[in-house]
């Protein structure tokens, strides 16, 4: 067993991030939980560690990056390693930028790990200010990029559908005015020569039935939010006339 600090000891298999901060002593929390168990997060860097406000013989973390987090635990009951659930969602929505909170709370939602009513209770512990994410929030966005890139088209005022079903195409991530496809490409799954020929056959089949098909870097939606709502402004001018008179329509 490792010894961590007075009265709190591990296994010498335990992951480094709840090491560190159970021996800074605290809990894991905030975006380094999320992480670890596959909740979306759109930059985390540093380790994320509550503390209580009257936490004493608190030692000095490893680096430099590593994130306090000062605040009295909820009165839910929470392990000595890993801080209470809705704690955790209260820190990386105060931790993140609006668009990358509503990301990570789509997520969250999507993936069953929090119902709509809990969701409610973790914004009654939040100042004010973040209530607007609430109403924001849609457990249909099955990745981050969408989240961001639901967001993009909201501020552009275009009419949209999210993941439509098209016959001979399959599912599809957005639909703008019934004839311009946007995919959300990632990494995740977008990676491999496999992956790009099903996804070209996927756009070929969309063109036969009158459909456009864009698919803007993840990257993009989420770094450079601006460039991607020109670029789709630009092709709803360029082939508005054209989309309005295809098959979809």
């Amino acid at each position: 067993m490792l010894r961590l600090r007075r009265d709190r000891y591990a296994h010498p298999g335990v992951a480094a991030d709840i090491a560190e901060a159970v021996r800074i002593g605290g809990r894991l929390s905030c975006l380094s939980l999320l992480v670890a168990i596959g909740i979306f997060v759109h930059r985390s860097s540093g380790l994320h560690v509550q503390l209580a406000p009257d936490a004493s013989r608190v030692r000095t973390p490893g680096s430099a990056r590593t994130r306090l987090h000062w605040s009295a635990p909820s009165l839910v009951a929470a392990p000595l390693h890993a801080a209470a659930f809705e704690d955790v969602v209260r820190h990386a929505v105060r931790c993140q930028t609006p668009r990358a909170a509503l990301a990570t709370l789509d997520s969250l939602i999507h993936h069953g790990l929090l119902t709509q009513g809990q969701l409610v209770d973790v914004f009654g512990g939040l100042p004010q200010r973040y209530a607007r994410l609430l109403a924001l929030v849609d457990a249909a966005a099955e990745s981050g990029p969408e989240t961001f890139m639901r967001l993009i088209l909201k501020a552009m005022g275009v009419r949209y559908e999210t993941q439509v079903r098209i016959e001979g195409v399959g599912r599809v991530d957005f639909v703008i005015d019934g004839w311009l496809i946007i995919e959300c490409d990632s990494r995740e799954f977008h990676e491999g020569w496999h992956a790009q020929v099903e996804d070209r056959r996927r756009d070929l089949a969309a063109a036969a039935r009158g459909f456009v098909t864009i698919r803007p870097l993840a990257a993009d939606f989420m770094d450079r939010p601006d460039v991607v709502r020109a670029a789709v402004m630009d092709v709803l001018v360029a082939l508005g006339s054209r989309g309005k008179c295809g098959r979809r329509s």
